[in-house]
């Protein structure tokens, strides 16, 4: 059973997890080959420039599948090497696709976005809730540690005391405490999410497509490395971006009092 459905539009693609009868879960088997064939497809189409990540129904993804846990069936069966196996080539692959995208991401959280659903979510680079998003790493709860990465993931999101708290806890919050605690941007009405998202993308999708991807490698970056590393990387990376039309195209709108038009070149 296919996870997502992808939609073009423009320079926008729209990811979303698309199990709505089962609230999306994430594991199946071929879940993490279906996510990097996604993902792998739009970084090599320069002509798209966001991606919106959403999910079908009333959730954006409930976790894990449960009921595969309780049979021990698909990426949870077997013996331990096996599942560690499983997660490495199915689960991982689809944090590894999400955080490989070099647009930017936009997540769309619908609705309850749980364990391996939250860390999705905290991949995009920018989260909008609707008023009916919850947000929780419940891992504990069912006797098991985040095998997503999460640990890594969410301290880098809402920063390490309140990261954990929510894995020690199982603790579940609602969109309000989410935006307090700076987990996504902003909350919206639920019937408003979708086009607040498409709005932000297609604000996002009309600047230049190489200084977009560029910038988002050196946020991404600028994360990891030291100060001298960041700024020498800023450096080698500007001089490239001087020598692109789009470059020329952006000051000579400036000075003209008119709206650029980017093509990426």
């Amino acid at each position: 059973m296919t996870l997502l459905k992808v939609e073009r539009d423009g320079p926008i693609t729209t990811l979303t997890i698309d199990r709505a009868d089962t609230m999306n879960p994430l594991g199946a088997p071929g879940d993490g080959d279906e996510f990097r064939a996604a993902c792998d497809a739009i970084n090599r189409d320069m002509e798209v420039r966001c991606v919106i990540l959403t999910g079908a129904g009333r959730a954006f993804s409930a976790g894990g599948d449960i009921k595969a846990m309780q049979s021990k069936t698909g990426t949870f069966g077997g013996s331990p090497p096996a599942i560690s196996d499983g997660y490495r080539d199915n689960i991982h692959l689809i944090l590894r696709a999400l955080h490989g995208l070099r647009v930017p991401v936009v997540a769309a959280v619908n609705g309850p976005a749980i364990g391996l659903g939250c860390d999705v979510a905290c991949l995009a680079d920018i989260r909008i809730a609707s008023d009916k998003a919850k947000f929780g790493v419940t891992f504990l709860k069912l006797g098991i540690v985040p095998g997503d990465g999460g640990t890594w993931i969410l301290p880098r999101v809402i920063g390490m005391s309140r990261a954990a708290e929510l894995f020690y806890t199982g603790d579940v919050i609602d969109a309000a405490t989410a935006e307090d605690w700076g987990l996504v941007s902003r909350v919206v009405a639920h019937d408003d999410l979708l086009a607040e998202a498409q709005a932000l993308a297609a604000k996002i999708a009309s600047m230049p497509p190489h200084s977009l991807r560029q910038s988002k490698m050196l946020l991404r970056q600028g994360q990891q490395v030291n100060y001298d590393t960041a700024l020498e990387m800023a450096a080698n990376t500007q001089a490239m971006m001087h020598h692109t039309d789009d470059h020329a195209e952006g000051v000579a709108a400036l000075i003209e009092k008119r709206a650029p038009d980017f093509k990426g070149r």
